[in-house]
């Protein structure tokens, strides 16, 4: 297994992946190949886009796990030891991949290269029922962060606080 950042020889497997993922957070719901196909060139790997892709993928090519991240600046901490740190969208390992390692060599990656651009933390989100993966990401030494929740403003109320302004 190999873990780097997406070259365009992986777009097509990519695709793959991102097609179940869609799957998996929209109860089975399909989407078009055209449709994340697009997305991906044209929003996450476009020049200037916020997210980097990391995929693992095995020795014949084929992308089995990704890690969408990013880089954060603090807007409160200016000890330059402590100002940036990682900021992870996304971990997910393919449904037949899953318990192989994928995951954690991720994560592993993620790790160097965050500490490589000057990182001194990773935080991500995690679902409250994905108890397998919040079970992983503790196997790794996360802890999770008391003193947060998680908040999202969606239509209507994203047009209704639009109007107010």
């Amino acid at each position: 297994m190999h873990v780097d950042l997406v070259s365009g020889s992986q777009h097509e497997s990519l695709v793959d992946l991102l097609v179940e993922l869609h799957a998996f957070y929209n109860l089975g719901a399909a989407v078009t190949r055209e449709a994340v196909q697009s997305h991906l060139v044209d929003r996450l790997l476009a020049p200037g886009s916020p997210q980097q892709l990391a995929v693992a993928s095995m020795d014949g090519g084929d992308v089995v796990g990704l890690a969408a991240f990013g880089f954060v600046h603090s807007l409160v901490d200016f000890d330059p030891a402590l100002r940036q740190h990682c900021q992870l969208k996304e971990l997910y390992v393919r449904a037949g991949h899953r318990s192989t390692g994928v995951g954690r060599a991720l994560m592993a990656w993620l790790a160097r290269h965050a500490a490589d651009h000057g990182c001194h933390r990773i935080d991500w989100p995690v679902k409250a029922t994905n108890l397998r993966g919040i079970a992983f990401y503790e196997s790794l030494g996360a802890r999770r962060v008391a003193d947060r929740l998680s908040y999202r403003l969606v239509r209507p109320a994203l047009d209704r606080l639009e109007d107010d302004g």
